[in-house]
């Protein structure tokens, strides 16, 4: 009996200890959804309009979060890597492919987006920076 009381809570701490190591990571400080608040030299106001931002609310895995983003036509989306020391990799961003009448915002932040290379948080605040001093600066959705 001894035996097999061993056997089960040696089976049941090795399911315990493999299910643990498959819980995906959670940031809740970065895994939200951030609003573009300045970018370039489109106005607060045209950002608002356009209900500019990016989703990070999905699943971190592998240290990486599948995003997505709307600059105010198409569905933007894009593989991001957050890491220490405030360095960010954003990878294969593409989009769908719809012919809006004023694409200017969208074209600007497609082509500059992926090229973004450190983030800091303050506070409610995301800013995304890349090495020829362009920057994007988001605020958190859920903030008032």
């Amino acid at each position: 009996m001894k035996k097999i009381l061993t056997a089960f809570f040696a089976v049941l701490f090795l399911g315990a200890v493999v299910n643990c190591s498959a819980v995906p990571e959670k940031n809740p400080a970065l895994q939200r959804q951030w609003m573009l608040v300045s970018f370039d030299q489109f106005s607060k106001e045209e950002l608002i309009r356009n209900k500019a931002g990016i989703n990070l609310t999905d699943t971190m895995e592998k240290g990486r979060i599948k995003g997505s983003a709307h600059m105010g036509c198409n569905s933007i989306f894009f593989t991001s890597e957050f890491k220490n020391g405030g360095k960010v990799k954003i990878s294969g961003v593409g989009s769908t492919l719809k012919a809006c009448q004023n694409m200017e915002l969208e074209t600007a932040f497609t082509r500059k987006f992926d090229k973004m290379t450190r983030y800091s948080i303050e506070g409610h605040f995301l800013t995304l920076s890349d090495d020829s001093g362009n920057a994007m600066k988001f605020v958190a959705a859920d903030w008032d």
